[in-house]
């Protein structure tokens, strides 16, 4: 029996993370037994056919993980819009047996690629009529199997969370903002920077929160008649406060209410006539498009590119797309999400700015009206007295993002009418009364920077030591409590519930905000701090796997992450590692035993890297550097055997903007929690998380309905269901079963 046949193209505009799909979706195939092949130069190989159209091989796709931009190929083609075009593609794809066809690209892409599918009966019946094909090809392939993946830089699509390069472009942004906020802090300038975004604000708006940056212009919401007054005014107002910069956003398609383009240039002259002053513009252009992916461009679009091949083999459904909703994957109905992307266009050009902002999704308002809290110089309400005093407090191993969850937290406490204090240097800090006042400008530079501003300790007080912190909340009149961190803040905020028999300083309500690289909290599926540890983990196994690019060599490379193996495993699968040990599943020696073989074998077939990733606590005895004197001993000399473990950097290093926008989004949360808990006199203790997209709080009492006191993990580790994807795509010779991904979902 033939095998089945799949192609894939990428077409339209680059996106970072087009090639860890392509990948994807070819090692899939060759696993499932199907014969993959390469559509080159998107629409136009498959126009043109020939050597444009190739067969691939598992190596084809090798070493392209890291790479920006399609290693296939993308180009315009005029004749596929045409129906000779059309007809000329049909017949190159029969001819070689493909009648399924997985499309990367946008939503012209993904609109040519449904034509091709309605038209293709027609198109097979008039080649048979011209004598192009035999009727029997025809009958072999009468109709086209189509799945989408949306690779847009734009994060454009309606209905799916984020599209492949969305993140890589937001790292180039915020690389450029963090690079520019300096000169312009020297100067005291003022900056404009365009990014892209013709129908879609999204990159303008998350960089200016995730940059600290003062003003945005985006298309869903043009700005009210007057903007330039106000503009000036926010941007006197803050220099007025100290800043000594303003850096505003300007996305590409912004336009003010009548219409009329709102382009950098634009701002410029506003700025220099409003405030008297010289203003620098920075277009960032196709640098958003360029360099490498990343981590989450390499994980998440390996994952689309598996479900799309299986979708194709294992389905004859509708096309849909594959996409990303609340941190699952979904199926979406192709052409449905296409057009309700279009729709937005139609909003904004008939006036309809809240229905256009309204179909970006619920995320999308609430961050709309967080930058303006976030970017006033001085608090947006006028509130009277102080209606109370929250103190602010880093409990546990460092987490990059915890300045930017403490500024959020100073600015939203603020805003609501609450005198806002920080502890230093953790709970010892509290038994040693070493609290500060902190004020709308105290926390002006913090969005941006790693580390921890007011201090973290990992120590849990004394049970004696417990009255001295009593003394100090009373004494400095605390009525509320934000303790930003891992595990042992949790835990310290229990011990505090506690011990509320005894002191009643503690009957306050204390909220708790995940912050943690090792990603164990409970409720939450994604800590603050998680995804700049895997950036971070990426960025240095790539270096590891140049390093080893000019011998054979076998790395073992160790993870922070304590019991959780969520670094291990999306940094291996991120990478590109052949073998991943987790603490969830252990290590054995008969399993020590196959992958040794398996090691050996594939050096001895010509192998010259072998990337192996261990959790550090994925046992206690077969620890990395046991596994690599196994691994060189068992060699015999045919590659050499280094280790590498990747220790404090996880912790190191500005936050991703990733994580920027994760601490705003929970930090909200928490604070409006809060807020409606002290108003109504009441002393809960809570923590806030994010399940599925979606931000909840939930009372501390109930912990253990979520997270196991004896593994001190959650019972659902949603990412645990992705290691057979990490071995198929890295492994040749794996022959598990490929299964549909269990965070699947149909909308």
């Amino acid at each position: 029996m033939e095998s089945v046949k799949i192609g894939v193209l990428t077409s339209g505009g680059d996106a970072q993370g087009m090639n860890a799909i392509v990948r994807a979706v070819v090692r899939t195939a060759l696993h499932e037994g199907a014969r993959p092949f390469a559509i080159r130069e998107g629409w136009k190989g498959a126009v043109e056919g020939g050597d444009l159209i190739q067969e691939m091989s598992w190596s084809d796709v090798s070493d392209i993980l890291h790479r920006g931009g399609t290693i296939i190929g993308t180009a315009r083609s005029d004749r596929f819009r045409e129906r000779e075009g059309m007809r000329e593609a049909v017949k190159n794809l029969v001819s070689l047996g493909i009648d399924r066809l997985i499309s990367i690209g946008g939503d012209g892409t993904l609109t040519g690629t449904d034509e091709l599918r309605a038209e293709w009966p027609s198109l097979l019946a008039e080649l048979v009529e011209m004598g192009e094909i035999e009727q029997d090809t025809a009958d072999r392939h009468p109709l086209l199997h189509i799945a989408g993946v949306v690779g847009s830089i734009d994060n454009d699509l309606v209905g799916t969370d984020m599209t492949v390069g969305a993140d890589s472009a937001l790292h180039r942004i915020i690389d450029a903002i963090d690079a520019i906020s300096s000169t312009a802090e020297s100067h005291r300038r003022s900056f404009v920077i365009e990014v892209m975004g013709r129908h879609c604000g999204y990159l303008a708006l998350m960089s200016a929160i995730a940059g600290g940056c003062d003003y945005v212009f985006v298309p869903e919401r043009p700005p009210a008649d007057g903007w330039e007054t106000d503009m000036c005014r926010v941007l006197k107002e803050g220099r007025d406060a100290g800043r000594r910069d303003s850096i505003i956003i300007v996305a590409e398609g912004a336009t003010d209410r009548n219409g009329v383009a709102i382009t950098s240039e634009r701002v410029k002259a506003v700025l220099e006539e409003g405030l008297g002053e010289s203003a620098r513009v920075t277009m960032l252009g196709h640098v958003q498009r360029g360099g490498s992916p990343s981590a989450y461009d390499r994980w998440m679009p390996t994952l689309l590119g598996y479900s799309a091949a299986l979708e194709l083999l294992q389905s004859d459904g509708d096309p849909v797309i594959i996409g990303t909703r609340r941190n699952r994957l979904v199926r979406l109905p192709l052409m449905s999400s296409v057009e309700n992307t279009r729709a937005v266009k139609k909003y904004t050009a008939a006036g309809d700015f809240e229905a256009a902002v309204a179909a970006r999704g619920s995320s999308y308002t609430e961050m709309l009206d967080v930058f303006t809290t976030l970017a006033s110089p001085v608090p947006t309400k006028k509130n009277g007295g102080p209606r109370g005093r929250i103190a602010i407090v880093h409990v546990g191993g460092l987490a990059p993002g915890m300045n930017v969850a403490a500024r959020a937290a100073v600015r939203f406490g603020i805003d609501r009418g609450y005198e806002m204090v920080g502890i230093e240097g953790g709970l010892p800090g509290l038994v040693h009364g070493d609290l500060v006042p902190l004020s709308w400008s105290d926390v002006e530079a913090w969005s941006g920077l790693g580390g921890a501003q007011l201090g973290t300790r990992r120590t849990i007080p004394s049970v004696d030591e417990f009255y001295d912190m009593g003394r100090v909340l009373e004494d400095n009149r605390i009525d509320g409590l934000l303790i930003i961190g891992g595990l042992k803040g949790y835990e310290a905020a229990e011990r505090m519930r506690e011990e509320r028999q005894r002191f009643s300083a503690f009957r306050i309500p204390i909220m708790c905000v995940p912050a943690s690289i090792d990603n164990n909290l409970p409720a939450s599926e994604l800590s603050i701090g998680t995804d700049t540890a895997l950036n971070t983990n990426v960025e240095v196994l790539n270096r590891i796997k140049q390093s080893a690019s000019a011998s054979r060599r076998c790395f073992v490379s160790e993870t922070m992450g304590r019991n959780c193996g969520y670094l291990a495993l999306m940094s291996g699968i991120a990478s590109g590692a052949e073998q991943i040990y987790l603490s969830e599943t252990g290590i054995t020696l008969n399993q020590l035993a196959k992958d040794t073989d398996v090691m050996v074998d594939a050096f001895k077939n010509g192998r010259s890297l072998y990337l192996v990733v261990r959790n550090e606590y994925a046992s206690e005895n077969y620890t990395t550097d046991f596994l690599a004197r196994i691994f060189e001993e068992e060699g015999g000399g045919l590659f050499d055997v280094r280790q590498a473990v990747i220790g404090h950097q996880q912790q190191g290093g500005n936050p991703s903007p990733f994580d920027r926008l994760l601490a705003v989004r929970l930090v909200n949360a928490a604070m409006r929690t809060l807020d409606e808990t002290m108003s109504n006199g009441r002393d809960d203790c809570s923590y806030v998380g994010m399940a599925k997209g979606s931000i909840e709080c939930h009372p501390l009492s109930h912990l253990e309905e979520h997270w196991d006191p004896a593994t001190r993990l959650p019972y659902n580790q949603w990412w645990l269901g992705l290691q057979d994807v990490a071995y198929i795509v890295s492994n040749p010779h794996h022959h598990g079963p490929a299964h549909v991904l269990p965070i699947l979902e149909d909308v």
